[in-house]
């Protein structure tokens, strides 16, 4: 955390001491407490470090105007690694704490290991990128909410694109056979065998972790394939399309949001360039949007990374629905996530029953000169 928010978060903290309105039902404790769970090290803490940020500068934007009903917002924070067995702790830490509502996990399957315990605890949790269709179209979670869409409309996009747009005939679609990563990569092989214009040559897991996928590419070379989709992160997907490359498999290489992260390309580095993959909306004609960026770049001397867009409109969606709920009892706020529309980074949402923002959607991107520029 800057030194200068900070400050301005330890002000808000001190400013407790004063009674500043009279408590509200459903808001008993002295602070609104937001918890903020995901990768914040290991190799996807780029992911989840644009959260931690954007809900800083919401917690400090909300605290200067005096909180929620007098009430300050506390941030606790917490590390997953993005690993199942560790979000299970790290959703025990928090509901322990005593938080009110959760922006995470980053990670779809971080966030199914921890959803149960913030269930069972009575706590809502928003997601600003754990994509899994079953996360809301189970019915299992209703205290769960996410402001990106799932992963069957993030492959229905890159499918599409890979047939028309590309051309692709023959497509190898692999994964690294986690929660998100495999899901995605089942509904691109269903939409594909559907399409009746493409077919399936290769469908494979890797090894998230390996040192070397010359198995995996070689594969996809003998199958013939003329395009990839892969459906993982950017550790591994760095090093599929740099042994394409020192193989000379000169096909089109597809892959989600997982993979369209800045670190990718710092990591594959010129091997990236071509490079396609799918991501939130472009949202620059937003003022909002612009607003947070700027925001960012003000307090942080940096361009905001990974879903922070996202995130940033998770934050204001879970403190508006407490704010015009008046009470942090899951019930009350689930009701005003689904009632109430706030304006935020990603357009004006509200949420559906099953938890899923109404209103965004995904994009195609490409690595162009070091930097993914959106596909028009």
């Amino acid at each position: 955390m800057q030194s200068g928010l900070k400050k301005k978060l330890l002000v808000a903290a001190v400013s407790l001491g004063f009674a500043m309105a009279a408590p509200v039902a459903g808001m008993a404790a002295d602070t609104i407490k937001l918890g903020v769970a995901g990768a914040q090290s290991g190799d996807l803490a780029s992911y989840g470090l644009p959260t931690v940020k954007a809900a800083e500068l919401v917690v400090a934007m909300y605290n200067a105007k005096g909180g929620i009903n007098g009430k300050m917002i506390e941030l606790l924070i917490e590390d997953d690694v993005c690993k199942p067995e560790v979000a299970t702790n790290t959703a025990t830490k928090l509901v322990t704490d005593g938080v009110h509502v959760v922006l995470g996990h980053i990670c779809s399957g971080a966030t199914k290991a921890a959803l149960p315990i913030y269930k069972e605890a009575g706590v809502v949790v928003m997601s600003p990128s754990a994509t899994n269709p079953d996360l809301t179209q189970s019915g299992d979670y209703p205290n769960f909410f996410r402001t990106i869409a799932s992963d069957d409309a993030q492959a229905q996009t890159e499918v599409d694109f890979a047939i028309n747009v590309i051309g692709a005939k023959k497509i190898a679609v692999i994964h690294d056979k986690g929660d998100y990563g495999k899901g995605l990569a089942e509904f691109a092989k269903k939409f594909i065998q559907e399409s009746g214009k493409a077919e399936v040559v290769l469908f494979e897991g890797v090894t998230p972790g390996a040192v070397d996928y010359t198995a995996i590419v070689q594969k996809i070379k003998r199958k013939g394939a003329d395009a990839v989709i892969f459906g993982g992160y950017h550790p591994e997907a760095s090093k599929i399309v740099s042994m394409m490359k020192k193989k000379r498999l000169k096909i089109t290489f597809i892959s989600d949001d997982g993979v369209k992260d800045d670190t990718f390309i710092k990591v594959a580095g010129k091997n990236a360039e071509g490079v396609y993959a799918s991501g939130p909306n472009d949202n620059s004609a937003n003022p909002l949007s612009t607003a947070a960026i700027d925001a960012h770049k003000k307090e942080y001397n940096e361009d905001p990374g990974a879903f922070f867009e996202n995130a940033y409109s998770a934050a204001l969606a879970l403190l508006n629905a407490i704010e015009k709920a008046g009470s942090t009892d899951m019930a009350d706020i689930v009701k005003a996530l689904q009632t109430e529309t706030v304006a935020t980074p990603v357009g004006n949402i509200h949420f559906d029953t099953r938890g899923d923002a109404v209103g965004v959607g995904f994009a195609m991107y490409v690595v162009k000169d070091g930097a993914y520029v959106e596909v028009k």
